[in-house]
């Protein structure tokens, strides 16, 4: 214990113990990925010991779970309306991923998404799951679910191909410009299709 930490109580150390600790896996898990990182690697980066690690968080997939959750605020797009959907999916995905407190949880699990069991089921279930009902909720049509999934798909393609794979000029294109470009091909994804014309009258 540091002198720092002298006046803190046990409920307020363990709380400072845990952040520092999932501060470590976060860096990690985005770096070197799942099987890669491992629970001592951790527990030095984070100045602690390996069991304290164990303690606190059970095994490697409860450590990567809490890890890699995403806290920030995402009301915004669980709460806009059909008009106002596409810029706020854009500003979501840009928040987590530009912002130093959700950044390196949310390239962590986009990261390990495709290899790893947990990384999926959280990316399925809490990320993207929410989010597609939300948007399904806000627009029209019987597909609605369809065009829903299809939107969410466009935004995970976004954030990998913007943070993973730094396909230029995607990966330092401006805010602004993925405004600009993205807005109206998601809004009209969401847009419910026209009717389809009725064919020509049979004449026999």
């Amino acid at each position: 214990m540091t002198s720092s930490d002298a006046h803190l109580s046990r409920d307020e150390r363990r709380r400072r113990t845990e952040s520092t600790i999932l501060d470590a896996a976060r860096e990690l898990f985005a770096d070197a990925g799942f099987e890669r990182t491992t629970i001592r690697a951790v527990a030095a980066q984070a100045g602690v010991d390996p069991a304290l690690v164990m303690q606190y968080f059970g095994s490697k997939e409860g450590l990567f779970g809490a890890a890699t959750r995403w806290n920030g605020e995402h009301e915004s797009i669980l709460t806009a309306t059909s008009d106002t959907l596409a810029a706020a999916a854009i500003d979501d995905l840009l928040s987590h991923f530009e912002h130093a407190d959700d950044r390196e949880a949310a390239v962590a699990l986009m990261r390990n998404c495709l290899t790893h069991p947990t990384a999926l089921a959280a990316m399925r279930d809490q990320v993207m799951c929410e989010r597609k009902e939300a948007v399904a909720a806000a627009i029209e049509g019987e597909d609605a679910q369809l065009r829903a999934g299809l939107f969410a798909a466009c935004m995970v393609g976004l954030g990998m191909v913007r943070y993973l794979i730094k396909l230029e000029p995607v990966a330092s294109a401006s805010p602004e410009a993925l405004h600009r470009l993205m807005e109206p091909a998601l809004q009209a994804l969401l847009a419910a299709p026209a009717a389809a014309a009725p064919g020509p009258t049979d004449p026999s």
